[in-house]
């Protein structure tokens, strides 16, 4: 075995680290650990002058280890690993000591949390000794990518990735194109026809050389890795006709854009929707704005409209978040209604305003100059509504306790418009577990990171954008459908894709062929090879997580990088400090 010449680098992190943790006590103390050739000190490890500074450390002084203690790996472990590659060793002979979230953060004591960093560091010194040369596996990309739904996030990402020169596969369980936006008049804030928006984009899509449009379609399997899937398509093809069986089809990556379904605004019962005929819903407007005639039940033109806010948003009983739309489409909607009818008055009831989008706070205050009647109540005292008496000259009283003017306030209507939130399609559980990718408790589909990767998932190779993530309007959804695109491109364009050396690996002589790994697995990354009886995992799918590691009951299967040997040398140093 060769000489071990392990290289100490301990991070001051400006005053995140140095402020509590003595870092040359450190230093100091890691010199006197057999196997280290040096240790240093540095304001910045993870500047570019202090990856120079390993750079040229490991050519000069032959450093075959490197120990680098600052903050956690999640953060910086691959702008290391980088430095190793660039001076020529191998990136896995690292090994990372987190001294700032594990340490300087948590503790004020000076002595005791260098005392702990001591230990850390030691730790890490006496696990890296036993790392591996470990080479990354590429895998063939194929530029092929499937689309699930058809909606304004589909249709703008199909375009980009086809624009590009790339196969795509745009699947719509619907018969047409469009989603949600196909049933919207006008946009706002600036009053833009959805249907001039919409009709660009369709025409642009079925007519495209490189777009295969599947309608009143679904996806009924998904089997392979990044760079490698195999999808398997059920219903109808793109001229209409009923296909026989699944259309199977090559891609490389996956782009989830399924949107959102309304809330059923009947499941609130304060306000009589589906008992009292003109209560509607903010998308059976919609219809009647779109047909140009904002009638009652009875065909009366409206003289008080009413305009209720949050209708399955922001409520405990129902969805604690906030649907991000629902406010400026109310504004929207007085300002259409004022237009086909000047004498109505309009009542605008809400629980508070939210104009966070460019040009929405002009939009507010443009509507408040309309003499729309604005009227606050609170969030968990939601108004009431009931049949008016014929002496009230209207056919519907709401009752609210209004929060700016403590009053308690019987509002007029002939008709009331419930302004329903979002929430996660009925089907988006099965898409979910057919690509797999996860779920919050909400039903929304869950990104890698939140701030990081907002359009990236666990899975490799499946992205996810527009309303089927959370609430968000159309010009988020667009920039989210074009980053999946552009992520998809720049793989594309390699032709190849790097897997992580980090993935477990079984060993045929001692697997029993039990397939308890099979079904623990949470990425679907092992398959059972039936000639052999024996488990296999594919290495592009592993994330190195262990769990089929821990769980194998013959000690068949190794994870790369976290073998027993290096995890136990760890636990060992971590306890002789």
């Amino acid at each position: 075995m060769e000489e071990l010449r392990t290289g100490v680098y301990v991070c001051m992190c400006g005053t995140n680290i140095a402020k509590v943790v003595d870092v040359e006590a450190i230093a100091e103390f890691a010199r006197t650990v057999p196997g280290v050739a040096l240790a240093k000190t540095y304001k910045y490890m993870c500047s570019n002058p202090g990856q120079e500074m390993i750079v040229q450390d490991i050519r000069e002084h032959k450093l075959n280890r490197i120990v680098v203690a600052a903050c956690s790996p999640n953060m910086h472990e691959r702008t290391f690993r980088s430095a190793l590659r660039i001076a020529g060793l191998n990136q896995y002979l690292l090994e990372m000591a987190n001294i700032r979230e594990q340490c300087s953060w948590v503790h004020a004591d000076t002595k005791g949390a260098t005392e702990k960093a001591k230990a850390l560091v030691y730790a890490a010194i006496c696990r890296v000794k036993f790392h591996e040369e470990l080479e990354s596996v590429s895998v063939n990309m194929c530029p092929n990518v499937l689309i699930i739904g058809g909606g304004i996030a589909g249709m703008t990402a199909a375009l980009e990735l086809a624009d590009a020169g790339n196969q795509v596969y745009l699947v719509e369980k619907n018969d047409h194109l469009g989603g949600n936006l196909a049933r919207v008049d006008l946009t706002a804030p600036y009053l833009y026809s959805a249907r001039d928006l919409l009709t660009e984009r369709i025409t642009r899509v079925m007519e495209h050389k490189k777009i295969k449009v599947f309608l009143n379609s679904t996806l009924r399997e998904l089997k392979g890795f990044i760079g490698n899937f195999t999808a398997s398509v059920s219903g109808v093809n793109g001229t209409g006709d009923k296909t026989a069986k699944p259309e199977v089809v090559e891609i490389g990556n996956v782009i989830v854009c399924t949107g959102y379904k309304e809330f059923d605004a009947s499941r609130v019962v304060h306000y009589g929707y589906g008992k009292l005929p003109n209560v509607i819903t903010s998308f059976e407007l919609e219809k009647m704005i779109r047909e140009g005639n904002i009638r009652t039940k009875e065909g009366k033109i409206p003289k008080y409209v009413a305009i209720i806010h949050c209708v399955g948003s922001r409520s405990q009983e129902f969805h604690s978040y906030c649907s991000r739309v629902c406010c400026m489409t109310a504004l929207k909607y007085a300002h259409e209604i004022k237009s086909a009818n000047p004498g109505c008055y309009i009542s605008d009831i809400y629980i508070d305003m939210h104009a966070f989008g460019k040009g929405h706070e002009d939009f507010y205050r443009r509507s408040s100059e309309a003499k729309t009647l604005f009227l606050m109540y609170e969030k968990d005292d939601r108004p009431v509504i009931h049949k008016a008496e014929p002496k009230d000259n209207c056919e519907m009283l709401i009752e609210v306790n209004e929060k700016l003017s403590g009053e308690h306030i019987e509002i007029p209507a002939d008709l009331v418009v419930l302004m329903v939130g979002m929430e996660a399609r009925e089907d988006s559980h099965e898409i979910a577990r057919l690509v797999n990718i996860s779920q919050d408790n909400e039903g929304w589909f869950i990104e890698s990171h939140p701030k990081l990767e907002p359009v990236a998932t666990t899975t490799d190779g499946v992205f996810i954008a527009g309303t089927c993530v959370a609430p968000k309007d159309i010009p988020d959804t667009v920039a989210q459908a074009r980053a999946a695109a552009a992520r998809i491109l720049a793989r594309i364009a390699k032709e190849k894709i790097e897997v992580d050396a980090l993935f477990s690996e079984v060993n045929e002589n001692l697997c029993s062929g039990c397939r308890l790994c099979n079904t623990l697995c949470p990425f679907s990354a092992i398959e059972f090879d039936e000639i052999k009886k024996q488990s296999h995992i594919i290495s592009a799918l592993c994330k190195g997580c262990g769990v089929c590691v821990a769980a194998c009951p013959s000690a068949a299967i190794k994870g790369r990088h976290f073998t027993d040997l290096q995890v136990l040398s760890q636990l060992e140093g971590l306890l002789a400090v």
